[in-house]
């Protein structure tokens, strides 16, 4: 049984999953800074100083605090909006580097040209 479950954890998708996970925590940390410390000051700065997750609607006893929520709403849409765009360079890297060149076509030599053409020739008649 340990020998399996060695077997089973060295399988490199379990690997490459964990190695994505910790690779993901680290990003998370990363978007979140960009987004608390970065973009919502700055947005809060050119609404005059309005935060909207202060917002709230006193309703009897009970307070809604929707504000709290808008700010999570756009707090999600920065964030994906952030890894749509690192994921789109990350696959414009990817496209270049797989990009195959130009493969030249043959010369062909004087009878492979004449079979070609009678190929080319029964085709058109056949239509």
């Amino acid at each position: 049984m340990l020998k399996d479950f060695k077997d089973f954890a060295m399988k490199g998708n379990v690997l490459d999953l964990a190695i994505a996970v910790v690779i993901g925590a680290a990003f998370s940390k990363i978007i979140t800074s960009l987004v608390e410390d970065l973009v919502m000051p700055a947005l809060g700065l050119l609404m005059g100083g309005f935060s909207i997750a202060g917002a709230e609607y006193k309703f009897g006893d009970a307070t809604l605090r929707y504000g709290a929520f808008l700010q999570s709403v756009l707090d999600f849409l920065i964030i994906a909006f952030s890894i749509f765009m690192v994921i789109r360079l990350f696959m414009n890297f990817r496209r270049k580097e797989k990009m195959p060149e130009e493969e030249s076509v043959p010369e062909l030599d004087a009878k492979e040209g004449l079979l070609v053409e009678i190929r080319d020739l029964l085709k058109n008649q056949q239509r």
